[in-house]
Formats: C-alpha cells, structure tokens, sequence
C-alpha cells in the first residue's frame, strides 16, 4: 500500500542534530510558535504569527523548517494540521536545552 501523501516526514529521535534545532528556534516567529505548542498541541489554523498579514505560505515555511530540524510533529487532523512540540524526543537528545529556551525571557 502506498504511502498517504499527507503524512510528512519527521526525523527520528536519534537524528535530531543540535544545529539544525538551534537554528530552527533562532527565529522570533518560529520561537514564537514553539511557545504556543508548549501548552500542548494546536491545530496549525490555530498558531498565530506576530504578524496576521504574514502570507499562508510564510507560515508553512515556518512550519517545515521547525519540522525538519524535529522541533515540532506536524500531523493530519482531519482536513487541517495538528502541531506538536516534541519535547520528550527534544529532552531526551538536549536535556534541559528546550526548557531553557522556552524558560527564557521574551525581551532577551
């Protein structure tokens, strides 16, 4: 059976690199996103950006870079988006690394 063309890919736990999670949350509006998701998961519609004018495609750029470094889980949720963070895989890889980011002040 092929694969659904809605499920994307989502590196492995053990394939989580340090760069790419750093670069991911270098961002201010990617940042901003993974605060939202650390309350718990949000349907992608429901993530908002500091900017509501920001392009549908500028989102789902932000999105995919935060998805591809394993940040986030992306997943179908019926004909929309389910975002999660993953912060056990995040934990387990960089301990402490993700509570020291989202424990940081917003000014800084």
């Amino acid at each position: 059976m092929a694969p659904d063309i809605t499920d994307l890919p989502h590196p492995d736990r053990t394939d989580l690199r340090l760069t790419d999670v750093l670069f991911a949350l270098s961002d201010p509006e990617r940042l901003a996103i993974v605060r939202q998701l650390a309350d718990g998961p949000l349907e992608m519609a429901q993530c908002h950006l500091s900017d509501p004018s920001t392009p549908k495609s500028t989102k789902s750029h932000l999105m995919k870079v935060l998805r591809e470094a394993g940040v986030i889980r992306n997943e179908t949720l019926g004909r929309g988006r389910r975002l999660s963070l993953r912060q056990d895989d995040l934990e387990a890889r960089f301990p402490g690394l993700i509570g020291s980011v989202l424990g940081a002040s917003v000014d800084r």
